[in-house]
């Protein structure tokens, strides 16, 4: 059917805050309507303007209209298909898929009046919206539109704009409003979803205002979408003083962006309810006064940015928000969230009129200048918290107390992450104080990281003497093959318990190996040598906190033995270079590292007799004395702890007696089992630390018992193994046992 076009334009009008469409029809070749029919446009159908009534139906395929009106009737403009303005009314419906929609002189790309859309993989634009759905004001009926397959809607002043009981569902596609002034979509008490889609506004991302004709307010859903605003806020709701009531806004997995950090703006009063799921948002949620805000975060989202004048915020599950200023919240709730203030030495105020839940505040203090985050409660406290305060290596200043929480009532219970907080060489409780909590200076004890360091000072001492031993544990029985060259090695294992009275308690684990090679001088009864090794030790201070100590060291040494008189003397000199290493757990989950080197000079003389008894037997008392200096090192952990450790010192005197018994097997094999006892003294108390400026003490002074026993085997005439175990306890120094393995071949 062949109809005169009629030349149509449409637009929208807003009256008393109600939008709605109006058709001007011009009297030049005005068209025959479609009246209940339909009609197909096909590839090169005239240019024309359409005007559809009574349930007629008009199909655009691959082919180019005018404007189209459609009253009570059915619009479907296929893949190719262009059009200009399509105005569809009284529960007309529009499907455009793969169609373009251009609507210009101040006309809308698609106007919807108490009417259906669906745009799949099509573009629309207008000179005034993308997309308006609206009502008529007589009407409860709204439009709705659903836009899918990677459709592209723009418009000048808003991408898309719907009014009261009107629904928009975006897909996959795209909103924007180019203007200046435009907004990705505008909804007046309208609602609208929108799920893998980006709306983007010349001003704000979505703006919000109310039907004043007192309908429901707006409800928006956004999932994995994101919204921004290029000049102004990401989401402004503005009621205009009309009324108070709430607009719902959900996000899923969705970001915020705002040119002006503000993701939210709520003013005119009114009220807004915002649930975020799953997002991470950056940016800040300001509150006009008379307006009012209630904020939820949940399921692993994040908000960094300021709260202004948010009447409530709720933080559940493992949801946080970060503080970038200062902040105000009416109520607080915390169900398992978290509340962090900012940045390392930015110091910030939130300001609670009333506080419930069981929460975590992550805080920041600088005990040296007394600024701190804090937390203050106007109003009630209830429930339970627990403060991360964020560790450091500088000292406070003496004997000075730090607020961290006010309240002004209520039973709320506040408690310190790993009970305490380090700060400098120390840890400090939380102690309640009125209504208020502090850290309390007189409840201090020695931090994770001074520890650390002590046990650094401290540790080379008992791995020298570890590495050294006496002359049987080194070499096994040279009596074997007195005045013999020979070559030999030896792996051990070393544990050692460091007591706290000693200035720091810690575990020492120690393993290595001593590789040497000696020659006898002449016929004499001396054996001269020289030897080198390795060890490496674990520490363990509890609580996640340990260090390392790598040992590389060069020695000589002397031995005599008499075999007629059974006397014998060994002196040995060894140069030690430590590589020291610390890695300390934090009271506030954080790790701090620091290393240094240093070398150690020391040596030892053994002096004792060979007693040979009846059946093999033999008893053989000595006495051993070392000495060894270590130097001392200034060094820091990257958590600007200050350590200086003075030189170390020990001088270890020893006395014993090993027994024994020699057993001769067959094929030349000799076994040489034995016990030893002794008794050791360490004369050497106090080798100073300063750590920050406070002066420490490690003192391994006092006397200790050992015991040892083990076996020696002459298994040829050159060849012998032997194997060590040895046990001591002391006031500040226990070795629960102690391993060697070695053999000794002589030439």
């Amino acid at each position: 059917m062949q109809l005169n076009p009629i030349p149509l334009s449409g637009f929208a009008l807003r009256t008393g805050g109600l939008y709605i469409s109006l058709l001007i029809f011009s009297s030049l070749a005005i068209a025959a309507p479609i009246v209940g029919g339909n009609v197909t446009l096909n590839n090169g159908a005239p240019v024309e303007s359409w005007f559809l009534t009574q349930g007629a139906t008009l199909s655009v395929n691959n082919a180019q209209t005018l404007g189209i009106d459609a009253d009570s009737s059915t619009v479907n403009v296929n893949v190719g298909g262009s059009t200009q303005t399509i105005s569809a009314r009284n529960n007309s419906t529009v499907n455009l898929s793969g169609a373009t929609v251009a609507g210009d002189n101040g006309q809308s790309g698609l106007e919807l009046v108490s009417s259906e859309g669906n745009i799949d993989n099509s573009t629309v634009s207008g000179d005034f919206f993308g997309i308006s759905a609206v009502r008529f004001s007589t009407t409860e009926d709204g439009s709705t539109v659903n836009v899918t397959g990677k459709s592209t809607i723009t418009g000048v002043d808003a991408g898309a704009f719907a009014s009261s009981h009107s629904l928009i569902n975006v897909t996959d596609s795209s909103l924007e409003g180019t203007a200046d002034t435009g907004y990705g979509l505008w909804l007046q008490s309208a609602d609208a979803v929108a799920k893998n889609s980006t709306i983007i506004g010349g001003k704000d991302g979505v703006f919000i205002e109310l039907d004043q004709t007192g309908v429901a307010p707006a409800t928006l859903s956004l999932d994995n979408t994101t919204v921004q605003g290029k000049s102004g806020s990401a989401i402004v709701v503005d009621f205009d003083n009309f009324e108070r009531s709430t607009a719902t806004l959900t996000l899923n997995n969705s970001r915020l962006l705002a040119s002006n950090d503000t993701l939210l703006e709520v003013k005119g009063g009114a009220n807004v309810s915002m649930i975020v799921n799953g997002s991470t948002l950056n940016g800040n949620v300001v509150t006009e006064s008379g307006s009012t805000t209630e904020l939820t975060l949940q399921n692993n989202s994040v908000l960094t940015g300021r709260l202004e004048n948010v009447a409530s915020a709720t933080i559940n599950d493992t949801a946080q928000w970060v503080l970038v200023g200062d902040s105000q919240v009416g109520k607080l709730a915390l169900n398992g969230g978290s509340v962090k203030f900012g940045a390392e030495n930015a110091f910030y105020q939130l300001n609670v009129t009333d506080l419930s839940g069981n929460g975590r505040f992550l805080m920041g203090t600088n005990l040296a200048t007394g600024q701190t985050d804090l937390l203050n409660v106007t109003g009630t406290a209830t429930g339970s918290h627990e403060l991360v305060i964020a560790s450091s290596g500088t000292e406070p200043a003496a004997g000075q107390p730090v607020t961290v929480v006010k309240t002004a009532g209520g039973d709320a219970r506040f408690s310190l992450f790993n009970n305490v907080v380090d700060q400098g060489a120390y840890s400090y409780a939380l102690a309640k104080s009125g209504n208020d909590w502090i850290l309390d200076p007189s409840t201090r004890t020695v931090s994770p990281g001074a520890r650390s360091v002590l046990a650094l000072f401290n540790t080379p001492l008992p791995t020298w003497y570890g590495e050294l031993t006496s002359l049987r544990t080194r070499m096994g029985e040279l009596r074997f093959n007195p005045g013999q060259s020979g070559a030999w090695g030896r792996t051990y294992g070393n544990k050692f318990e460091i007591a706290d009275g000693s200035g720091v308690g810690y575990r020492q684990t120690q393993r290595g190996f001593t590789l040497g090679a000696d020659a006898a001088l002449g016929d004499s009864q001396w054996l001269v040598g020289v030897m080198g090794g390795h060890s490496s030790s674990d520490l363990d201070l509890d609580a996640g906190t340990s260090g390392n100590v790598d040992s590389y060291y060069l020695g000589t040494y002397a031995t005599w033995l008499d075999t007629s008189s059974g006397y014998y003397a060994d002196a040995v000199l060894k140069v030690n270079r430590f590589r020291n290493e610390a890695k300390v757990s934090l009271s506030d989950g954080a790790r701090a590292k620091g290393d240094y080197d240093n070398t150690g000079v020391g040596g030892s003389v053994e002096f004792g007799r060979h007693i040979k008894l009846d059946d093999g037997y033999f008893i053989e008392p000595f006495t051993k004395w070392s000495a060894v200096v270590i130097q001392g090192k200034h060094f820091s952990l990257d958590n600007d702890l200050q350590a200086d450790g003075d030189r170390a010192r020990s001088l270890l005197g020893e006395v014993g007696m090993t027994a024994g018994r020699n057993f001769k097997m067959k094929d030349d094999i000799t076994l040489q089992p034995y016990v030893r006892v002794s008794g050791a003294y360490e004369f050497e108390k106090n080798n100073e630390v300063q750590v920050n400026d406070k002066v420490f003490q490690n003192n391994l002074s006092g006397s200790r018992v050992l015991l040892g026993t083990g076996i020696a085997a002459s298994m040829t005439n050159n060849l012998q193994v032997h194997a060590d175990y040895e046990y001591s306890d002391g006031k500040n120094f226990r070795q629960p046992g102690g391993l060697t393995l070695g053999l000794r071949y002589a030439f």
